[in-house]
C-alpha cells in the first residue's frame, strides 16, 4: 500500500469518485455528490463548508446593508453602525470613484515621488507613516507574552511580494513576479507617471524585495509563534539601526520611549541596517511607491480595481473580481468589523442555539478535564497544572457586548473620496493601538467578530472565541443529531481548547503568559508526540503540493485533540452514532479549490486541507475503526503503531 493511500484514503481526494466507501476513502464517501454539483463563484478561488456559510452571511448583510442605505430598513440602534453604512454608501457611489479616477491619491503619491535622496527620507520618515504611508518599518502594540497584563511593543519585518520567502527558490517566482511588474507599472502610468519612470521604480521594488526575501521568517518558521518573543532593550533595538534615528522614530510613533522592544523576526533585525541605508534609497523609494500604488487601488475607480487584479489572479485563480456592491459592503464590513458583527448577531443569532452550544462547550471541557485527569504519559503536576489552565479558560460566544473604543473614534464623511475616508480611519487605527502601549492589556477585546465563520484560541489570553456565524449547519444546526453536532461544532470547540495545548499554547499558562508549568520529562515525551504529528502529515501529495507537517503542526495537534474529544463527549451522551459524527466531521471540511488556490495558500496557510484534515484524523480514531469496519487492505486503514494520539 503507498504512503499516500496510508495517510491520506484512496486517490486524488481533490477529485469525486463514484461509488467510494468510507473504509476507502472517508471525505470522498460522503463528499463525492457535493464536490460534483458545487460551482465555484467567478469572483472565489473556493468554496466549501466555510465559504458556503460565509457567502450566505455576506448576501443577507449585503442586502441589509443595501435596504439601510436605500432608506427600505431602519438602521438599528447599533453604535457606529451608521457609520459602517455610510461608507458603504461612499464605496457604492460608482459613478463618484469612476470620475475621480486618481485625482484622490494624487497628494500622497507626490509625498512619495518628491523623496530626493536617504536624508530626505530619513526627515520625512516618521511623518509618512504616521500618514499611513508604506515605510519598510513595522511595529504593533500586543500583550507581553511573558506579562499579559501590560502591552509592549513588537517589531517585525517588511513582508515580501510572493506569498513566502520559500515561494522564491521555487518556478513560482519566474511565473509570478513579472505579472506583478507589469501590474505595478501599469498602475503607475494610470496614476500619471511615464512609462519610463513607472518602470524604473518597479524594477527598484523587485530588487529591493528580493533583499527581503534572503533576510525575513518563511512561513513553517512563523508558525513557531512563541519563537517570535525576542525581548532587548531598546538601546540595544537601536544599534541595529545604524543609519537611522530609529529611537526617535518610536517616540514620534507612540509618544513615549519604552525600555523595551520585542523583536518577532531576529533574522530581519540583524539585517536592518543593510535594508534601511543611503545606499539603497532607489531600492526604497521604488518599494514604497509599488507598495502604495497597488494597496490605495482597490479605493479606485473600477478601472484602477480591474488594473489591480491581475496579480490575485494568478496567485488565486478567481475567474472575475468582485462586484462593486460586494466590494462596498466588504470595506465596509471590514472598516467596522466587530460593529457589523454585533449587528449580524443580535439580528440572526438565536438564543437557544446559543445555550445549546454553551452546554456543549462546558460538557466539552469537562471531557478534556476528565481525559487529562487520566492522562497516562503526563506527571500528575503536569496533569494538575493542565488542569488549571483548562478551568481558567474564558469563553466568548456570539458576538461581544459593546465595541472597542476605536470605531467610536472612526469617521466618514460622504463628501470626501472613498481612499480619503479608508486613508484617514487607516491614521485613526494605528494612533489608537499605540495609544495602547503604556495602558494594561483589555481582556475583554474579541478576536473575531460575530459574522466571521472561524473560531480561534488566544494564547495571551486564554480564551476561546465562538462568532455567532459559525454556528449553522453542517457545524451545528438545532435539528441535527446530537452526533452530528458532535462531528461539527463539537470538534470546532474541543479543536480550539486543544490549542491551549498545542506546540505553542502548551508554553503559556493558565493567565496568557509564556511560563513553563511542565515537568522536563512530560514535555520531552510531548515533543515526541510533536514530531510523530508532523511525520503523520509531511511529504502528504494535494493536488499539486506536498504538505510541510512542521508548518502545519500546531493546527493538526488541534484537530486531533478536537476529533478526539468530541468522540468521547458524544460517547457519554449514550446513543451516539459513531457514523454520523464521523461523516459530518468530514463534510464539515468539504471545499474544491482553484490549483493556484492550493499552491499559494499551502505556501502560508498553518493548517492542513480541510480533505486531509478529515480523513488523516480519522484514520488515528479507534472508534473510526469500529463504526466503518475497517480492515487491513482498506484504503483508510493505518498500522496502529502509525497512529497519533496526544490529547
Amino acid at each position: 500500500m503507498n504512503k499516500q493511500a496510508v495517510r491520506g484514503g484512496a486517490g486524488d481526494i481533490t477529485s469525486p469518485k463514484s461509488g467510494v466507501r468510507p473504509q476507502d476513502n472517508l471525505y470522498l464517501a460522503v463528499n463525492s455528490d457535493w464536490l460534483k454539483t458545487i460551482e465555484i463563484p467567478a469572483d472565489r478561488s473556493s468554496m466549501g463548508s466555510f465559504g458556503k456559510i460565509d457567502e450566505n452571511v455576506e448576501k443577507q448583510l449585503m442586502q441589509d446593508f443595501a435596504d439601510f442605505a436605500d432608506g427600505k430598513k431602519a438602521i438599528p440602534n447599533v453604535p457606529n453602525l451608521d457609520k459602517a453604512v455610510a461608507l458603504y454608501k461612499v464605496a457604492r457611489d460608482f459613478d463618484k470613484r469612476n470620475s475621480e479616477g486618481a485625482e484622490p491619491i494624487k497628494a500622497r503619491l507626490k509625498q512619495l515621488l518628491d523623496l530626493k535622496d536617504f536624508a530626505d527620507l530619513k526627515e520625512k520618515a516618521l511623518e509618512l507613516d504616521k500618514e499611513g504611508l508604506p515605510v519598510p518599518l513595522f511595529f504593533g502594540v500586543e500583550p507581553d507574552m511573558k506579562n499579559t497584563k501590560v502591552n509592549i511593543l513588537n517589531n517585525v519585518g517588511p513582508s515580501t511580494i510572493l506569498p513566502d520567502t520559500v515561494t522564491y527558490q521555487t518556478e513560482a517566482k519566474d511565473q509570478l513576479l513579472p505579472i506583478y511588474q507589469k501590474q505595478t507599472i501599469n498602475l503607475l502610468e494610470m496614476a500619471g507617471l511615464s512609462s519610463a519612470e513607472a518602470e524604473k521604480y518597479v524594477e527598484k521594488a523587485l530588487a529591493y524585495d528580493a533583499r527581503i526575501a534572503k533576510v525575513v521568517k518563511s512561513s513553517e518558521e512563523w508558525a513557531d509563534y512563541p519563537a517570535s518573543y525576542n525581548p532587548m532593550s531598546l538601546a540595544d533595538f537601536a544599534a541595529k539601526f545604524k543609519s537611522y534615528d530609529i529611537v526617535s522614530h518610536i517616540e514620534g510613533l507612540v509618544g513615549m520611549k519604552p525600555d523595551r522592544v520585542i523583536e518577532a523576526d531576529p533574522g530581519y533585525l540583524d539585517h536592518a541596517e543593510e535594508l534601511f541605508n543611503e545606499s539603497v534609497f532607489e531600492e526604497i523609494k521604488g518599494w514604497m511607491l509599488a507598495r502604495f500604488i497597488n494597496n490605495a487601488a482597490a479605493s479606485l475607480s473600477a478601472d484602477f480595481r480591474q488594473a489591480a487584479f491581475p496579480f490575485s489572479q494568478a496567485l488565486y485563480g478567481q475567474a472575475e473580481l468582485s462586484s462593486g456592491e460586494k466590494q462596498a459592503y466588504r470595506l465596509a464590513n471590514s472598516q467596522f468589523s466587530e460593529v457589523v458583527g454585533i449587528y449580524y448577531g443580535q439580528t440572526y443569532f438565536g438564543k437557544d442555539a446559543k445555550a445549546d452550544v454553551i452546554d456543549m462547550i462546558h460538557k466539552m471541557i469537562k471531557v478534556y478535564e476528565k481525559r487529562l485527569s487520566e492522562n497516562s504519559w503526563l506527571s500528575k503536576a503536569t496533569r494538575d497544572k493542565a488542569i488549571v489552565k483548562l478551568q481558567a479558560l474564558e469563553l466568548k460566544i456570539g458576538y461581544p457586548e459593546k465595541s472597542e473604543e476605536v470605531y467610536n473614534r472612526f469617521k466618514v464623511d460622504e463628501s470626501a473620496s472613498l481612499y480619503e475616508n479608508l486613508a484617514e480611519n487607516s491614521k485613526i487605527s494605528q494612533a489608537y493601538e499605540y495609544e495602547q502601549l503604556p495602558k494594561p492589556v483589555d481582556r475583554s477585546v474579541w478576536a473575531m467578530p460575530g459574522n466571521l465563520v472561524n473560531a480561534c484560541y488566544d494564547p495571551q489570553r486564554n480564551d476561546l472565541t465562538f462568532p455567532a456565524a459559525i454556528l449553522q449547519k453542517p457545524f451545528y444546526d438545532l435539528n441535527q443529531t446530537r452526533s452530528e453536532n458532535y462531528g461539527g461544532i463539537g470538534v470546532v470547540i474541543a479543536h480550539e481548547i486543544s490549542h491551549a495545548f498545542d506546540n505553542n499554547g502548551s508554553q503559556f499558562d493558565e493567565f496568557g503568559n509564556m511560563v513553563n508549568w511542565w515537568q522536563d520529562e512530560d514535555y520531552a515525551e510531548f515533543k515526541k508526540r510533536i514530531q510523530a504529528e508532523i511525520k503523520l502529515f509531511d511529504g502528504i501529495q494535494y493536488g499539486p503540493v506536498k504538505l510541510n507537517g512542521k508548518q502545519i503542526v500546531s493546527e493538526n495537534i488541534a484537530d486531533q485533540g478536537g476529533l478526539t474529544a468530541a468522540v468521547h463527549a458524544a460517547k457519554g451522551e449514550g446513543d451516539a452514532s459513531m457514523q454520523e459524527l464521523f461523516e459530518n466531521f468530514a463534510r464539515v471540511w468539504a471545499i474544491k479549490q482553484k490549483e493556484e488556490a492550493i499552491k499559494s495558500i499551502t505556501a502560508i496557510d498553518v493548517h492542513a486541507p480541510g480533505p486531509l484534515r478529515a480523513n488523516v484524523q480519522s484514520q488515528c480514531q479507534e472508534e473510526f475503526y469500529k463504526a466503518f469496519d475497517v480492515k487491513p487492505g482498506d484504503g483508510m486503514y493505518l498500522e496502529p503503531e502509525k497512529r497519533v494520539e496526544i490529547w
